[in-house]
């Protein structure tokens, strides 16, 4: 008997048997990186043209195997397909802290065709929270479209539950999450299965403050937009036009000059110290902003310096670009 299994043992080492192979998640979400062709390109980074772009992105895809690299016909731009908006967001933080300057676009989910139908990636969300905001979030991933599978409270103060939800509805609600449940929230999230479209998934509802031309915001122009919206550049700050300066309170974008000065004399009687207190400008990280941005809108990514700006700078081709959309 101990010879047979002697034999056995030295004839399966001479005739090993394949291992299964590993199966990775297939990409759910891409993203445009584009060479930064922005009015300040070239001023902090060191990592600037599209072969600096294209062989850093090649090499985070051998190390990353959740991470496709596709060309384009144009030289200046890449596809980045991932899992996820929030591995983007690590890959695009990493790459800006190496000395590199792009523009990224807005996460996009990747479909497929199946009998002429459109599926979409659809994910099981995994949630921990407090149970005081189980009506919040599940409120909020029911305008996602999402679905809840289950739902345990472990009676310690604290439930967990399960969703299934298209990728598009998670594309940013990860800030809004940690937002909701007071940072006390964990989520995490799997690739389920492809379905057939949801339909519309409800995004940003609010416009844009986008500058008009180029300058330094002052205090009085930023004074004045206080009723208009939250501003997400400092006074001081230097700005180009078509460079998104704030978040409207409507839906409609609007251009604005934000670097007017007031001009005051000794006759006019005017304290111009109010023009100095106002609400402090909001400031985004990179995984903000590409949350954040709508599909006409880039996030300009440098070494020291996250800025939101539209495609088109130009105002009038942007608004002649919207004249033929409608």
């Amino acid at each position: 008997m101990d010879n047979v299994t002697i034999g056995d043992t030295l004839s399966s080492l001479t005739d090993p048997q394949p291992l299964p192979r590993l199966l990775v998640d297939e990409p759910t979400v891409s993203m445009m990186f584009y060479v930064n062709d922005g009015p300040f390109a070239g001023q902090e980074g060191k990592y600037l043209t599209s072969r600096h772009l294209l062989e850093r992105l090649e090499k985070e895809s051998l190390r990353n195997v959740a991470i496709k690299i596709k060309k384009l016909k144009r030289t200046d731009a890449f596809e980045v397909c991932g899992r996820g908006e929030l591995q983007m967001a690590v890959l695009i933080e990493t790459m800006r802290r190496e000395g590199f300057e792009m523009m990224v676009s807005k996460p996009q989910v990747i479909t497929k065709k199946q009998d002429s139908k459109t599926m979409e990636p659809v994910e099981r969300l995994f949630l921990d929270i407090p149970e005081e905001f189980v009506g919040k979030i599940t409120e909020k991933l029911s305008i996602r479209k999402g679905r809840m599978e289950s739902l345990v409270n472990k009676g310690s103060g604290r439930v967990s539950m399960e969703f299934l939800i298209p990728s598009r509805g998670l594309i940013g609600f990860r800030s809004q999450f940690l937002t909701d449940t007071k940072g006390g929230g964990v989520m995490n999230s799997l690739l389920e299965d492809y379905a057939p479209w949801f339909g519309a998934i409800p995004q940003r509802n609010t416009g844009v403050l986008v500058a008009d031309r180029a300058g330094r915001v002052t205090s009085y122009a930023s004074f004045a937009m206080e009723d208009r919206g939250e501003m997400l550049v400092d006074v001081g700050t230097n700005v180009y036009a078509g460079m998104i300066v704030g978040e409207r309170n409507r839906i409609q974008d609007i251009n604005v000059n934000i670097i007017k000065e007031k001009k005051i004399n000794e006759h006019e009687g005017l304290d111009v110290r109010r023009y100095h207190y106002f609400t402090a400008a909001a400031h985004f990280i990179s995984d903000q902003a590409i949350e954040f941005i709508a599909e006409d809108e880039l996030v300009e990514v440098t070494p020291q310096s996250v800025r939101l700006r539209k495609m088109e700078l130009d105002a009038t081709k942007r608004q002649m670009k919207a004249h033929r959309d409608n």
